[in-house]
């Protein structure tokens, strides 16, 4: 039986978050099978509970926000790609305010936590939802059109194309495609890290906005060129990053995907519709499990995680 996972023991980390600034500190704890991943602002009395779900977002200005009653948990995304990439299905994230510390802007910081937490499988199936048709959502048109698409696939692919016409990305590469059959989300994906340009800093920040945003946690650009002295992790960062976001979004369906995605230009607002218009068709896809680890699509065999780990 391919199982599910959380982790070993609690684990906890401080940082700022990436539009509050606001400092908060972020606890990783264990949870049952079958619990799913769930946020919890503990600064809150009684603490309020966010299950990870795509019916939860109520903000993708700029993150992927989960809302109930007024009370938020922004910029998820990171956090919940990393848990894609090491296959965690149950998970508390305890956070005391209403923004996931930024780190350093990738996913990398959050794999070291959950690395550092151990991973552990648990005695139930891990259940996946399987695209048995492709599902699609547009906005725009000509020049200004964006796209996402989820098609039938036998294990977890994502092709993203960007298009931003600077010349700091427009040298770099600006499509990238990886398929977690034989790509590594730590090494591929993890350490590519958010993007912007100081143009757009004051506008920005007058709607409260990247008020914790620096050279630190994300890539930086003027008219011309990259601004961070360290240069780029990978040649084709920025479309990697989107790619990370995508992961990150999509998993908030609640249970990992066995489809292919591709995108063009899209971000959190449509890779929200696009899971919204996934689950109103109830024909497109089915829950499935695996008795066997050995008929898992190679993407989720428990030894090419260990090993990519």
């Amino acid at each position: 039986m391919l199982k599910q996972r959380t982790i070993k023991q609690l684990v906890r980390t401080i940082g700022v978050g990436l539009h509050s600034g606001t400092k908060v500190e972020l606890t990783l704890r264990p949870a049952a099978p079958d619990t799913g991943i769930i946020f919890r602002r503990v600064d809150q009395d009684p603490p309020v509970v966010l299950p990870a779900a795509a019916d939860g977002v109520g903000d993708t200005r700029m993150a992927s926000v989960l809302d109930k009653g007024g009370v938020r948990v922004s910029t998820v995304e990171h956090l919940m790609s990393a848990c894609a990439g090491l296959g965690i299905d149950n998970l508390y994230i305890d956070v005391t305010a209403e923004e996931i510390p930024i780190m350093d802007g990738s996913a990398a910081s959050f794999v070291f936590l959950l690395q550092q937490a151990g991973l552990e499988e648990q005695n139930a199936p891990k259940r996946f939802i399987r695209v048995k048709k492709p599902v699609e959502v547009r906005e725009g048109s000509g020049a200004q059109e964006k796209w996402a698409r989820l098609e039938p696939y036998d294990g977890f692919k994502l092709r993203f194309f960007i298009e931003f016409n600077h010349p700091a990305v427009d040298v770099t590469g600006q499509i990238a495609e990886v398929d977690f059959d034989t790509d590594s989300y730590i090494r591929e994906i993890a350490r590519a890290r958010t993007f912007g340009f100081m143009q757009d800093v004051e506008t920005l920040r007058g709607l409260g906005l990247i008020r914790g945003g620096s050279l630190e946690n994300a890539i930086v650009m003027d008219e011309y060129r990259i601004l961070n002295p360290d240069g780029l992790r990978y040649d084709n960062e920025f479309v990697r990053h989107k790619i990370l976001d995508a992961i990150g979004d999509l998993y908030l369906v609640g249970r990992p995907l066995l489809a292919s995605y591709v995108a063009h230009k899209s971000g959190h607002t449509l890779n929200n519709l696009l899971l919204r218009e996934l689950l109103s068709q109830p024909d497109a896809y089915e829950i499935v499990t695996f008795e066997s680890a050995d008929k898992a699509p190679r993407a989720y065999a428990p030894q090419l995680l260990e090993e990519w780990a």
